[in-house]
């Protein structure tokens, strides 16, 4: 069975569309990853699907959403990826366990930044959801 993953951060346009990029590439088959962001810019930033296209896993389908559109959804982890979100992070149905890990933010930044914000996410993020996700260690 598909297992879900909502990657919750305040804007959507960065740091959450990375790691949903990055979970659903990995994971394929196994996880779909969502984002969404509590105050959601409408926007993705250039420099994220920049890094996105040149590590081959931009999807034209990754947009910057607001939360009240996966509301509906059954999650089995949600993730917040800044203090903001982790503060300012719904109440989800079923008992859904919320964990966080904090990434700085790029937005504002050089490309460099991106690729050092992917380089994090894929490292600290991905363990995280074989381990909690999967349950397999990694």
């Amino acid at each position: 069975m598909l297992k879900k993953v909502l990657i919750l951060c305040t804007g959507n346009s960065c740091r959450s569309i990375i790691a949903e990029a990055l979970i659903n590439s990995q994971f394929e088959g196994k996880v779909l990853a969502y984002s969404s962001g509590v105050s959601a810019s409408g926007k993705v930033n250039p420099n994220a699907k920049k890094i996105l296209q040149a590590k081959n896993i931009w999807s034209d389908d990754y947009h910057s959403k607001v939360i009240e559109s996966v509301m509906h959804l059954s999650f089995d982890l949600v993730v917040t990826v800044c203090e903001n979100a982790n503060q300012t992070c719904p109440v989800f149905p079923g008992n859904t366990p919320v964990v966080h890990l904090g990434f700085d933010d790029p937005d504002g930044e050089g490309y460099e930044a991106f690729e050092i914000c992917f380089e994090e996410i894929k490292n600290k993020l991905l363990p995280v959801i074989q381990t909690l996700v999967l349950k397999d260690k990694p």
